[in-house]
């Protein structure tokens, strides 16, 4: 052949409309990547779709008498003759049509013979469903010569000779090279049409290359014509991962070698069928899947080798399996018995999907289709009666309902822990396995779950190979001052944490009290305002929950950016559930002891993480001291500390000057303290901070043993916050002579939690000398004493900034990350 050849194959999805053959033109004319631009394309074509289906149609309703078919019939040509009006001009498509208007004739022949008969010979049901590539043939070529394209079309019996196999269709290689030569010895076009799926038998009859019959001419063309290479056109990007219905998250592979393809299309993947790949891997004609719709994509290449990449390429399940047990003692060190076994399934016509024995030999166990299920156990109990009836055999058990599991790649082999990942993302997601086959080329393992558990398993492989560890699904509840600072922190960072470190942090609902926004792979951080504005809908926490926590990704994580107690109560249900949470929410940790048992119960017994920084001084790292200090073996003395941002502003300011309330109304104006200032001054958010610290020392302490001696004057604890305010300055004088005094003695006033290790609590208004760093604070800092064994004489300080969206927004931050590490992430 004197020019360079490339094959393109489309299906029938890419050619079910007048609009899609103009695609295919635009495709075929102008396809970026071409190696030469004198390179002769040969286009294999179905036929339109659903045309075949509606042809097979009309033999059944012609076989059971059913005069509808001449209605269909004439529906079929109509629909024909409407595409070719659309696509060729006047004179052109009334020449096809003609030409058409032969083969409707020939079809009402045969259908009115079947008719006639009763029955339907093989012979008839293979010629009448071939028609539609011959159409379409002629169409796409009559299309392209209307657009001044060199182009011919080839009715494949005229030359593709097959004969019958015990496996299907064989080549007759040498019948039908000459053949074609003979055909295009007289053609110099540039664009040769191919009908696939029909050829003809050793006598010349028509026939079909069964099931994918399309794909298998691409590659037998592809063969023949000796192609550069050869592009299977369809509706996706290229092969995926995994059936992308099933896991989200499915990837479209670069490249896959041939033996990787091939079982991953034994599996059900979207991969041209293994058979049909024969003829390109025996002359290692690369193969490409692209997809019609997008033919800027380059799709996935399968050849000989992949290069670089997965070590695991893609995972696939069959559905519809029984796994069938055969257990006995007489089977073991007995020569034959798997022979026996296998040649009793042969005997039934049974396939067996999959295979796994333990080297003790006491038992074999193997898949197969549910549907044959009933004839293996009958056919095996046939071949083993008289072990059955001795007792040699005990058991053949069939477990139904069934599903193969498969993860394929050729880089699997030799990779020590490969196996361990894949069985740990089972066992993580509770995924019990029944059985487990791998071959010696390590290029597959295969487990059979049950099918129930199918997409689970799937999801939950996928994720452990395709998605990292640091893999983060997040919800996040409460958008206001704390949440949303925390989510714009995000947005600046979550890119640079993906590039450098592999943290996949992925933002997938937002929700607030009465609407909320959900999102498969992850909202848009750099405009979640105007995301929640526009796709909003009603708030519904366990929907919510529901969608944060899938199968396929490895780790769920809410963070409750609420003060809510109702939505604390939640958090050991998550937990217990597989969900991690991030909170500087302290209703959880302040509620019953019995309840702050079940939470640290929960994230012990289900390796689940529960992490509240952020409820004892925002961001300052003042509950992981006191963890490394017991962790380490030190004696907590007694904890005591400014705990109040709101109320270290107060003291700070409060310097006789000016009267306290008026100090409280500017910060109340500045946003420093609570909506209703009562809730600051009357020190139950301090006293909830020291039990946090106290169950934290192992202590059993309930917020009622807590002693409280607040700042709300006596008479102003009910009514609304303007009375209060109103009232307040009534109150200066008392809290002027406390300063004063406190003055006299050299000291100043501090609001102060503490604890003791014999268990005793206070939250009060004390005084220390201006050389104690209590004395020392600045602003809104928080400060916190640790007096312990090893720091006795000189106590430990912990001292910051305690209050403000930024710093606390900053602590749950970092107590994400510290999530990431725990999980896997190298920081």
């Amino acid at each position: 052949m004197t020019k360079n050849w490339t094959v393109h194959k489309f299906g029938g999805s890419s050619l079910a409309s007048a609009d899609l053959y103009r695609r295919v033109g635009q495709t075929l004319g102008a396809r970026p990547g071409m190696r030469k631009q004198d390179a002769r394309k040969g286009v294999v074509v179905s036929a339109m779709g659903g045309v075949t289906n509606r042809l097979i149609e009309l033999v059944d309703l012609a076989r059971e008498r059913d005069t509808a078919y001449r209605r269909r019939l004439d529906e079929l040509r109509d629909f024909q003759f409407d595409t070719i009006d659309d696509l060729l001009p006047k004179s052109q498509a009334e020449t096809l049509k003609s030409r058409l208007k032969d083969d409707f004739r020939d079809i009402e022949d045969v259908l009115r013979a079947i008719w006639l008969l009763g029955t339907a010979p093989h012979t008839a049901l293979e010629l009448v469903s071939g028609y539609g590539e011959l159409w379409s043939a002629q169409v796409l070529a009559g299309f392209l010569g209307a657009k001044g394209e060199s182009a011919d079309w080839l009715d494949a019996r005229e030359v593709l000779v097959v004969k019958d196999g015990e496996l299907g269709p064989v080549i007759d290689w040498d019948a039908t090279r000459p053949k074609l030569d003979r055909w295009l010895e007289s053609r110099e076009v540039e664009f040769l049409i191919i009908t696939g799926f029909i050829a003809s038998n050793e006598e010349g009859i028509p026939t079909t290359l069964g099931r994918n019959g399309s794909d298998f001419s691409a590659s037998i063309f592809g063969a023949l014509l000796e192609a550069e290479a050869i592009h299977i056109w369809t509706d996706v990007d290229g092969v995926m991962s995994a059936n992308p219905r099933q896991v989200p998250d499915a990837e479209v592979l670069d490249a896959l070698t041939y033996q990787e393809a091939m079982e991953l299309a034994y599996f059900g993947a979207k991969v041209i069928h293994p058979s049909t790949m024969a003829p390109a891997v025996e002359l290692e004609i690369p193969i490409y899947i692209r997809n019609t719709f997008k033919p800027e994509v380059p799709g996935t290449r399968i050849h000989l080798t992949a290069g670089e990449g997965s070590t695991v390429k893609g995972f696939a399940t069959i559905d519809g399996m029984a796994l069938v047990n055969v257990e006995g003692t007489g089977m073991i060190g007995v020569p034959g018995i798997a022979h026996r076994l296998f040649g009793a399934l042969r005997e039934a016509g049974v396939s067996v999907v999959m295979i796994s024995q333990a080297s003790s030999e006491h038992s074999i166990c193997f898949a197969v289709p549910q549907s044959q299920a009933r004839i293996v156990k009958d056919a095996v109990k046939r071949g083993f009666f008289a072990e059955l009836h001795h007792g040699q055999i005990q058991t053949v058990d069939v477990t139904e309902h069934c599903s193969i599991l498969a993860v394929v790649g050729d880089n699997m082999a030799g990779i020590p822990g490969l196996a361990a990942k894949f069985f740990g993302a089972l066992g993580k997601a509770g995924v019990n396995i029944r059985a487990i086959a791998q071959g010696s080329s390590e290029r597959n393992i295969s487990v059979v779950v049950d099918q129930k558990d199918a997409t689970r398993a799937l999801r939950a492989a996928h994720s452990g190979f395709y998605l990292s560890n640091q893999t983060l699904s997040v919800g996040i509840i409460g958008p206001g001052n704390v949440g949303a600072t925390l989510i714009d922190q995000l947005a600046e960072q979550v890119e640079r944490l993906r590039d450098q470190y592999m943290i996949d942090i992925r933002v997938r609902g937002i929700t607030g009290a009465s609407e909320m926004v959900l999102e498969e792979s992850s909202i848009d951080l750099d405009r979640w305002r105007d995301v929640l504005d526009a796709d909003a809908q009603e708030a519904d926490l366990d929907a919510f929950v529901d969608h944060v926590q899938t199968d396929y990704h490895p780790h769920a994580v809410l963070i409750d950016c609420t003060a809510s107690g109702a939505i604390s109560k939640r958090y050991a249900d998550w937990l217990e559930r597989g969900i991690h949470v991030v909170t500087p929410n302290k209703k959880a940790n302040t509620s019953s002891i019995d309840f702050y048992r079940r939470l640290k119960a929960a994230s012990r017994s289900n390796r689940l993480h529960y992490l509240y920084e952020t409820t004892v001084g925002a961001g300052l790292p003042i509950i992981q001291t006191l963890r490394d200090l017991i962790e380490t073996g030190d004696e907590i003395l007694g904890i005591q500390g400014i705990f109040s941002g709101t109320l270290s502003y107060l003291f700070n300011s409060f310097d006789g000057e000016r009267p306290f309330s008026q100090i409280l109304a500017e910060a109340k104006e500045a946003g420093y303290t609570e909506p209703d200032p009562r809730e600051d001054l009357s020190g139950m958010d301090v006293a909830r901070k020291v039990v946090i610290l106290a169950r934290e020392m192992g202590m059993e302490l309930e917020l009622d043993d807590v002693e409280v001696e607040g700042l709300v004057p006596e008479g102003l604890e009910e009514g609304s916050v303007d009375d209060f305010m109103a009232a307040l300055p009534d109150h200066d004088e008392q809290m002027t002579a406390l300063l004063e005094e406190a003055r006299a003695q050299g000291q100043v006033l501090r609001f102060v939690g503490a604890v003791d290790r014999d268990g005793h609590a206070t939250v009060k208004l004390r005084r220390y000398d201006e050389s104690h760093p209590f004395a020392r604070i600045h602003l809104t800092d928080n400060i916190v004493q640790f007096r312990t064994r090893r720091y006795d004489e000189n106590p430990l300080i912990v001292q910051g900034p305690g209050a403000g969206p930024e710093v606390t927004a900053g602590g749950i931050f970092a107590d994400l990350l510290r999530l990431a590490a725990y999980v896997g992430a190298t920081l």
